[in-house]
């Protein structure tokens, strides 16, 4: 209550000091030459005065019919085409990171298939080759026992030969040795046939 009494003695105050140092209504100041008006004093933010409001409104109508219409003319089309460009681009990426991977997948395919056919190819020349040294190494073999069986047939006829050659010498050599020891002791002759049977005789001996 105390409080009340001495705001509204302050008031009181204030308000005689301001009607004490205003001037009269229509009075010209000094300096400016401009005369005070009787609303000076009114002490209300325009913004938050009442009788402003319609204007308010209105200009902020206008305003966000302008700034929308700016957003759906320019800023927006603007902005989708770039998101669309954006869109097409990494689709365009896309498409040729896939053909890109196709190719290389086609490439290695075709290099795995390759390299399995070098092998099997390899293989297929190494095992011929085996084979062809194998054939080739029985051939020379058969030929080389064909001519040692050859030689040796040759040989043993040769020594067949000079076995029979030497036999007949021997026949002869101890016939006319046995002629002559019987002419020695005897002191006869005896045909040749009888000495040939005696030198057979003691050779089947």
């Amino acid at each position: 209550m105390f409080v009340t009494a001495a705001y509204a003695q302050q008031s009181t105050t204030t308000e005689g000091a301001e009607a004490h140092d205003a001037p009269a209504a229509g009075e010209v100041h000094t300096e400016t030459g401009v005369a005070h008006e009787g609303e000076h004093g009114s002490g209300v933010f325009p913004p938050f005065d009442s009788t402003h409001f319609a204007s308010q409104l209105l200009w902020l109508a206008i305003t966000f019919g302008l700034f929308y219409l700016l957003m759906s003319k320019v800023i927006i089309p603007r902005i989708g085409g770039i998101l669309e460009k954006r869109h097409d681009r990494i689709a365009q990426d896309l498409d040729e990171a896939s053909r890109l991977k196709g190719e290389a997948d086609a490439a290695i395919a075709s290099y795995e298939q390759e390299l399995a056919n070098a092998k099997a190819k390899g293989h297929s020349i190494a095992d011929t080759a085996r084979e062809e040294a194998k054939s080739k190494s029985n051939a020379d073999r058969a030929a080389v026992e064909a001519e040692l069986a050859k030689k040796i047939t040759a040989a043993e006829a040769r020594i067949a030969e000079i076995k029979s050659k030497a036999l007949a010498d021997v026949g002869a050599i101890a016939e006319e040795t046995a002629t002559a020891v019987v002419k020695q002791l005897i002191g006869g002759d005896v045909t040749k046939t009888e000495i040939a049977a005696a030198v057979k005789a003691s050779a089947g001996n």
